[in-house]
């Protein structure tokens, strides 16, 4: 069992295997599953790449048995940074064969995030690609394979070198290998095969602020959550699944995801960015069904509809998880996009909740839905642990067979994060609806205090996004003298929709004029806001400061908002 990772206790998994949640099926079964019952037909698209399930199957035995000769081992962690793009889901499934662990990066993380997630995972390799977006990755490996002690390899698709097509010198450069020499030309190697019980993968904590923690996600668990999603959302064969977000996140990945699509037998087409000029006429090409979507995209796609000229009748589901959908934009969306939206409210830690694509539209408009599996315990509390009465907000409290016992190597911070019967402690505060669904009203630590008055960030964030003038917002509290704290609002204005004659319409870059705090108070009253609530202090951005899982870093934001009070002054 690898070190630093928590089981859960014997008597759960027991039960867990008793109910048939975990299958004792590793991972790269699924893969070759698959390829056995749809063998000819389209598992895999990118923009340069189209597998069939049964191509995709031995490209992964191929390029496993070419990292067992470079020296990776089952147990062993490898560090995936990669694009929306077919190697990636090669890669995976060739190191869940092999039993070693991906530690899946973002495309956006950069040396100090890296070498972070490379010296807590003691990684022996690095998996990249060599030029994304202007940045050149491949010389970002190579300062960290001389920085980082445990890591031995770095893999480049494309040219190790620097920026390519992955057809130079198949003969690498020292430790630093082409992606191609590893996937071509080797027959599978006989491998032993994982414990299912053991870890298959780790994610990333998706908190707001900080460096991000390790979560170890079980052959077993992992399968169960994709299977259970898929089956949630109605996956089968006929579907095509879209991956717009980085799929190195859970919900991309296995909500269903990639990994809920191959357990239905449906296609994945992976798309490099999300911007609607591009991605509406892949939906048109590739007849997509089903997608997942963030809530800031989910409003710049339903406004998008006006301005990019596709046919988008083949969607029937659009999934919006990953914060709190504003209730203007859940109600929009559909009549928008033509389909079914489903509220998705998850952590990478484990629990899913959903929306049914049969419940009521009031329910899918106004909540985030329930827990999928019948195994999710949840607890919602109050400050004093207790639980609270249905109705009230506290904090959701989770154990079951897809959410974990511990943060891989983190033993101190378990101690916090669960409970000792095994709970975690999930930092969002919740209420549960009549209808026994959950509504996310936002997080503990990220409450503000004002003059002794709680205020939930989400809350006032959620009307301010009401504004048609508002793109999306971030509140955040300021250390004020009197009050302890007073309330700040950063907000990215809309842009101006324009088109006309002779043009299928575009987003201008013009925004309009900045948003007083005066204008946002009276607009807030309107909606009903408490006094108390209302920004105090308004700042206007042209782009976010993120954390290393690509999230609004709040801290920084309260730096920004305590810095320019005091200039003001």
């Amino acid at each position: 069992m690898t070190d630093g990772f928590v089981p859960w206790p014997a008597e759960d998994a027991a039960r867990y295997r008793a109910a048939g949640y975990w299958r004792g099926e590793p991972l790269g079964r699924l893969l070759r599953d698959a390829a056995a019952a749809h063998g000819g037909r389209t598992a895999l698209a990118d923009p340069a790449a189209r597998l069939t399930f049964t191509e995709w199957d031995t490209a992964a035995d191929r390029l496993a048995a070419g990292l067992v000769e470079l020296g990776v081992r089952s147990g062993d962690r490898v560090l995936v940074q990669l694009p929306n793009r077919a190697e990636f889901a090669v890669l995976c499934f060739a190191l869940f064969r092999i039993g070693a662990l991906p530690v899946l990066a973002l495309p956006g993380h950069r040396e100090s995030e890296l070498r972070h997630l490379c010296d807590l995972a003691t990684a022996v390799a690095f998996v990249t690609v060599d030029e994304l977006d202007g940045h050149d990755h491949a010389a970002t490996a190579r300062t960290l394979l001389k920085t980082c002690p445990s890591l031995r390899h770095v893999v480049v698709v494309g040219e190790p070198g620097g920026s390519g097509d992955d057809s130079g010198d198949d003969s690498g450069d020292g430790d630093t290998v082409p992606y191609r020499a590893l996937a071509e030309g080797r027959e599978p190697a006989d491998l032993p095969g994982p414990d299912p019980s053991g870890p298959a993968l780790l994610l990333l904590s998706g908190g707001s602020t900080g460096l991000p923690k390790l979560i170890p996600r079980t052959h077993d668990d992992y399968a169960y959550n994709a299977r259970t999603m898929a089956a949630v959302c109605g996956l089968t064969a006929a579907d095509v699944h879209l991956a717009v977000l980085p799929v190195a996140h859970n919900f991309p990945l296995a909500c269903p995801g990639l990994l809920g699509a191959l357990t239905a037998g449906a296609a994945t087409v992976l798309a490099p960015n999300p911007s609607p000029p591009e991605v509406f006429p892949l939906i048109e090409r590739e007849r997509v069904t089903v997608t997942a979507l963030v809530p800031p995209l989910a409003a710049l796609w339903t406004r998008a509809v006006e301005w990019v000229d596709a046919d988008l009748s083949s969607l029937r589901l659009v999934q919006v998880g990953g914060a709190r959908l504003p209730e203007e934009t859940a109600r929009a969306l559909p009549g928008a996009l033509g389909c079914r939206l489903q509220q998705v409210f998850g952590m990478a830690e484990g629990l899913l909740c959903a929306t049914r694509p049969d419940d009521p539209e009031e329910v899918v408009a106004t909540t985030q839905g329930r827990p999928v599996s019948p195994g999710d315990e949840i607890r919602i509390v109050g400050s004093d642990g207790a639980e609270v009465p249905p109705g009230v907000t506290g904090e959701l409290l989770t154990r079951g067979p897809y959410t974990l016992r511990g943060y891989y190597r983190a033993p101190e911070h378990n101690a916090r994060a669960l409970t000792p019967d095994g709970f975690y402690r999930s930092g969002d505060l919740v209420r549960r609806a009549p209808s026994g669904n959950l509504i996310v009203e936002g997080r503990v630590k990220e409450q503000i205090n004002r003059g002794g008055e709680k205020i939930s960030p989400e809350e006032v964030e959620r009307h301010l996004l009401a504004h048609p003038g508002i793109a999306q917002a971030a509140v955040v509290g300021v250390p004020d003298e009197v009050l302890g704290e007073r309330v700040c609002a950063f907000l990215l204005p809309a842009p101006a929709s324009q088109g006309g004659e002779g043009t299928e319409g575009t987003e201008s870059t013009a925004t309009p004029p900045p948003l007083s705090p005066a204008a946002l108070g009276e607009f807030l009253r309107e909606r009903g806001l408490a006094d108390f609530k209302r920004p105090e202090q308004v700042e206007t951005v042209t782009s976010w400061p993120l954390t290393g899982v690509g999230k609004i870093d709040r801290r920084a934001l309260a730096a920004i908002a305590a810095d320019r009070a005091r200039t003001a002054r």
